[in-house]
């Protein structure tokens, strides 16, 4: 069986609209931001191990700055299009792989983390994944992003430092 692209569409490479901002994005991306400020505050708060090592290390800079830095750098115009060559091209929302790769490890790093408690494992892995679903959800769909997915990802970042059961309220009241 043989692939076959499809050839480039017509025009000149460089024949892409320019990017148009979505109606609110300043205001979506200025309160993500903040959230990502907010997350990595509660994740230095942590309560560090009794004994130095690498995944303490890792807990209080490589993570929160991970986090921090990648709900500022979010950007819908790096979002999925379409290449010269028309072959389809990820987005990245605006976030490094390098960024990506941190927020990743969570689940592996975490069964190394045996000083905190499980409700603070369960809070960790729901930051790595409000924001690596945030990205993906800006690199994904840009318009469906701005227009309410980027405010309830960061809802939910701002509500892991509160308890679960407060979480699971509001975030009820949300679907509501």
């Amino acid at each position: 069986m043989a692939i076959a692209h499809l050839p480039a569409p017509a025009g000149p490479p460089d024949d892409v609209p320019p990017y148009a901002p979505w109606a609110g994005e300043d205001e979506v991306l200025a309160e993500a931001a903040a959230a990502g400020r907010r997350a990595a505050e509660w994740i230095r708060s942590l309560p560090g191990p009794t004994a130095p090592g690498p995944v303490g290390a890792w807990l209080a800079r490589e993570l929160p700055g991970a986090v921090e830095i990648a709900m500022a750098s979010l950007d819908p115009a790096a979002c999925d299009r379409m290449g010269p060559d028309g072959r389809i091209i990820d987005g990245t929302g605006g976030v490094e792989v390098g960024t990506i790769s941190v927020l990743a490890v969570v689940p592996c790093m975490l069964s190394e983390a045996t000083w905190l408690t499980p409700d603070q494992h369960v809070r960790l892995l729901a930051v790595a994944s409000a924001v690596t679903g945030t990205v993906r959800l800006l690199a994904d769909d840009p318009g469906t992003a701005i227009t309410h997915g980027v405010a309830r990802m960061c809802a939910i970042l701002v509500l892991c430092h509160r308890s679960l059961s407060t979480c699971h309220r509001i975030l009820s009241g949300l679907d509501h």
